[in-house]
């Protein structure tokens, strides 16, 4: 048997690891986590049948309630406080989510910035409303939110620079000056030089380069 199986037992219903992993909603990779850890998790044990190992649907799914309980009881406080519309840079989402650092911002916001800045020094500084770092914190729980879950209303505009081929010389620059420990200052001047362009297309360059590469925010 390949893909997705299920079959009915002496009365009960048995799923193996991809039909678990369909019935959950987790990735078939988070499975073989939750097995191979199963002593952390309590992931319930299966049987083998047919050279297959089978798990029961009913143990499945309340260790899946159980799991998603403890789960939202680790997440953090957030603070609700605020104009949706405000525009909060990456300390201050932090702030929001209830985390101590903008370390431990999650990629659906590090990748999705609703506005990205470039400062005099050519360092990138990107902002999100303060509704959409709600809708992340509700898409952890899965609250209903009157915010925007970031790529969750179709596909992403674009880069302006998305097709230039200087973008490349860009993300080069950025590459070989973070593997020499070099401040990124001043590489705007150095890629508008190297490109004959203005300093300003090269601070746009450099920003729609670190956005693309997914740099921790400055």
């Amino acid at each position: 048997m390949n893909g997705v199986a299920r079959q009915v037992i002496d009365g009960r219903t048995a799923l193996d690891r991809a039909a678990v992993a369909a019935h959950t909603g987790a990735a078939y990779s988070t499975v073989n986590h939750w097995h191979r850890h199963r002593a952390r998790f309590g992931f319930p044990h299966g049987f083998a049948l047919d050279g297959r190992e089978w798990f029961w649907l009913d143990d499945i799914e309340a260790f899946h309630a159980a799991h998603l309980v403890a789960k939202r009881a680790e997440l953090t406080k957030v603070d609700r406080r605020g104009d949706p519309k405000d525009l909060l840079g990456s300390g201050a989402a932090a702030t929001v989510l209830g985390y101590s650092s903008y370390r431990n911002l999650p990629d659906t916001l590090l990748h999705h910035p609703d506005r990205v800045e470039v400062l005099p020094d050519g360092r990138v500084r990107r902002l999100w409303l303060r509704r959409t770092v709600w809708a992340v914190a509700d898409a952890r729980t899965g609250r209903q939110s009157t915010g925007r879950p970031p790529g969750a209303t179709g596909a992403r505009k674009p880069h302006p620079y998305a097709d230039d081929p200087r973008l490349q010389a860009a993300i080069t620059l950025l590459a070989e000056a973070d593997a020499a420990g070099q401040d990124r200052r001043g590489l705007g001047v150095t890629l508008a030089r190297q490109l004959d362009i203005t300093p300003r297309t090269a601070q746009r360059l450099l920003a729609t380069a670190t956005d693309t590469a997914g740099a921790p925010p400055q």
